[in-house]
């Protein structure tokens, strides 16, 4: 079964640009766009974030969420990524669609209006039930932290 995800415009939103959109027949993530009420392009120096709208909201099915991902063009060519990675937009969640991005290069980047910025991915949700117990089940890997599986 193919979700469908619900979308409005942000009021001051440009209706012109294309809705999120799989670039290829077997690509995962659709291509999220910059969307700036004003349509001026902003500069993110190195190191700085800033969060870019999309123009839209989205209404998710329950039982699944929207994680949103950065492009890895951007990422290799101007160190361009996203703070929370992935980003997760709940199916309760009604508000204007977001992208929080970053610059870790070493030089400004400018985000143009229209740009693609990130990509989604729809995914199923499961969620858990937690609880206490007296003792956890073995494993080969035990207590083992970071690093412990070895090397190769």
């Amino acid at each position: 079964m193919m979700p469908v995800i619900s979308m409005t415009w942000s009021e001051g939103a440009d209706t012109t640009l294309p809705l999120p959109s799989y670039e290829t027949a077997g690509a995962a993530g659709a291509d999220l766009r910059a969307n700036f009420a004003d349509r001026a392009d902003v500069e993110l120096a190195p190191g700085a974030r800033v969060l870019i709208p999309t123009g839209l909201h989205v209404a998710i099915p329950e039982g699944f969420e929207m994680q949103i991902r950065p492009r890895s063009g951007l990422a290799l060519k101007q160190g361009i990524s996203l703070v929370n990675t992935p980003g997760t937009i709940d199916s309760d969640y009604r508000g204007p669609l977001g992208i929080l991005v970053i610059n870790h290069g070493q030089e400004p980047v400018t985000i143009s209006h229209g740009q693609r910025i990130a990509q989604a991915v729809i995914a199923p949700v499961v969620q858990a039930r937690f609880a206490i117990v007296a003792n956890l089940d073995e494993t080969a890997r035990g207590v083992g932290g970071f690093g412990s599986t070895g090397r190769g």
